[in-house]
């Protein structure tokens, strides 16, 4: 809804193919919204040898199970047009479920790269056709009927050995949908998390790693998305990205320094953010407009139970912070956790407003099958079709609610949020906040406009601004 980032780790894995010596191609079906018939042409047109496809979300590796269906489905009807071409997938749901996904009975994948892949796809493609790969790190694959596997690959030491096929990209299917608008792009500055947030998939897929690139190539990959690709906003897709505070205070100078025309989105740690009070006007100077942050619960005791590391005051205080310096700040606040109850979600709802971001977004809990928080909800899992799994839809049961309770609530969330919030938008004066916010709004209730008539009774006159919003989503 708020634009359509490249898919960069497929464009990783793309310039590793050419790197070897390969002709590679990108297509991106998802974000040209594309159907299997098309996927299906594309194939038959092109006759690859290899079709590799991964469980994949732009920006953040919590909820990539929900692109794993298609994933699969991609890579049999690749078998459906030639028995002989090779089927791989990767990411962090097959490195973790390769037995099931390696059992499926109609059509497994041949190979499924598991943890970080670039290394093992050129390893891969290299010894492939003498046979010649069954030693090779980081892959699983069938013997006979038996899924096997092999130890996984150390990391890369250099991530600035990497580069992405990004000429391979159509460049036209890349935009940010907020005014002022603009192409989309997106990179990595770093790679991996120690933290352990327990609903994440980040600390486990990259096994508590953490590693970074040279600031400096981070510039040049930047001025060259830019010049070359008339880049406009690009997202820093990191999942923590601040974590060396004097590595990125480097990374900020040169940006300021750099002076190149981009506007820059992230997420990091509230705690970082408190930490970087002293430099949050180099955040602003170095073209960040946009910060995505995990404030997750109005409790603290539901923070500690998620092993968040942060407590309710922290959101608060980096949430007025980076307001004090013009940054737009998102939080998220998850609902539907076993214990949910109309009253708690009540609270969640007054802790949004009390934090009062520019955006309030609220996933449903979801637990993702190779996390910790999959064995503590286990009991009251409902839904079991992956690509269910995209924090919309509910997959826990709770105790004193149904699954269609959760659906409900979940609008009401938004509505209250964003009704009340609406008042506030509107009073502001006509400029980059007021209009950035206005089409954000708009973008992110499209979804629930079905609900906005609360099943067909009148709009509540305690939400003010409510009125505004329905006309103002009327009017998209």
């Amino acid at each position: 809804m708020i634009g359509t980032w490249p898919p960069l780790q497929i464009a990783y894995l793309a310039g590793v193919a050419l790197e070897a010596g390969y002709e590679a191609r990108v297509f991106d079906a998802m974000n040209k919204n594309l159907t299997f018939d098309d996927v299906r042409a594309e194939i038959e047109r092109y006759r690859p040898d290899v079709v590799l496809s991964m469980d994949y979300l732009p920006v953040s590796g919590a909820i990539s199970t929900a692109t794993v269906p298609a994933a699969l489905k991609t890579l049999a009807i690749a078998k459906e047009v030639d028995p002989g071409i090779v089927t791989i997938i990767a990411g962090p749901h097959p490195t973790f479920l390769f037995k099931e996904i390696l059992s499926d009975p109609i059509s497994p994948p041949d190979f499924v790269l598991r943890g970080e892949s670039e290394a093992t796809l050129r390893e891969l493609l290299r010894h492939y056709p003498d046979g010649d790969w069954r030693s090779l790190d980081g892959i699983a694959y069938r013997d006979g009927q038996l899924p096997v596997s092999t130890r996984l690959r150390a990391h890369i030491d250099d991530l600035d050995t990497l580069a992405p096929a990004w000429h391979l990209l159509d460049w036209e299917d890349y935009h940010y949908n907020i005014e002022p608008w603009g192409r989309m792009g997106s990179i990595l500055t770093t790679r991996g998390c120690m933290m352990q947030c327990s609903f994440c998939s980040h600390r486990v897929f990259w096994r508590g790693d953490w590693r970074v690139r040279d600031p400096a190539k981070v510039i040049e990959e930047i001025r060259h998305l830019v010049d070359t690709y008339q880049v406009e906003f690009i997202t820093l897709i990191d999942p923590y990205p601040t974590k060396d505070r004097e590595r990125w205070e480097r990374q900020l100078d040169l940006l300021i320094e750099a002076k190149i025309n981009v506007r820059l989105l992230m997420e990091t740690r509230v705690e970082d953010i408190i930490r970087d009070a002293d430099l949050l006007h180099k955040y602003r100077d170095a073209g960040i407009i946009h910060m995505y942050l995990g404030a997750e619960s109005s409790s603290d005791t539901t923070l500690n139970s998620l092993n968040k590391g942060t407590n309710v005051d922290q959101n608060k205080l980096a949430i007025d912070l980076l307001r004090e310096h013009g940054i737009m700040t998102e939080a998220s606040f998850m609902i539907g956790f076993p214990e949910e109850t109309f009253e708690s979600v009540d609270k969640t709802i007054s802790e949004a407003v009390r934090l009062n971001p520019d955006i309030a977004v609220f996933p449903l809990i979801t637990p993702m099958p190779f996390t910790p928080l999959y064995k503590q909800m286990k009991d009251r899992i409902r839904v079991f079709d992956y690509a269910k799994y995209n924090l919309m839809t509910p997959i826990i049961e709770p105790y004193a609610m149904t699954l269609e309770q959760v659906s409900g609530e979940l609008a009401r969330c938004y509505m209250t949020f964003y009704g009340q919030k609406m008042k506030e938008v509107l009073a502001l004066e006509d400029g980059f906040k007021r209009r950035y916010m206005l089409s954000a709004f708009k973008a992110m209730m499209k979804d629930f406009h079905k609900h906005f008539d609360f099943g067909g009774k009148a709009i509540p006159h305690d939400m003010p601004g409510l009125h505004e919003l329905k006309q103002a989503v009327d009017a998209t």
